[in-house]
């Protein structure tokens, strides 16, 4: 059985009035079970020339209504250079450089990705998941 633990951690001395620290971790399991994920297409990273939209995980590739998690990252210096990550046709919102996500997926619909520039422009990412 593997063992994968996610952790986040959030702070801020002047963001609102108070100071925030957030610091979360959780275990990475099955739908449903105490079983750790133990499944994953390994760390990738993908370099574009376009700003056409590609796919990035095929729906069809996976079992659908798992607990699957994905992680995206744009490894740019450039603060104007940004991937638009979208579910399906629906836009999730942007991903600046030096920003990642790191999501639950179900699995149900593609994961997508468009570009902002047409120099190289490269993302890394991976998935855990069950089958």
């Amino acid at each position: 059985m593997a063992t994968t633990t996610a952790q986040i951690q959030i702070s801020s001395p002047d963001l609102t009035g108070d100071t925030i620290n957030i610091s979360k971790q959780t275990t990475l399991n099955k739908a449903g079970l105490s079983t750790g994920l133990d499944q994953t297409t390994g760390v990738g990273k993908k370099v574009t020339t376009a700003t056409t939209q590609y796919v990035l995980f095929d729906r069809t590739e996976y079992t659908d209504d798992k607990a699957h998690k994905i992680y995206v990252r744009v490894p740019s210096t450039n603060a104007t250079e940004y991937a638009t990550v979208s579910l399906g046709s629906t836009p999730l919102g942007r991903l600046y450089g030096g920003d990642f996500m790191f999501i639950p997926w179900q699995g149900d619909q593609d994961i997508k990705i468009t570009p902002s520039v047409s120099t190289a422009f490269a993302i890394e990412y991976f998935l855990i998941f069950e089958v």
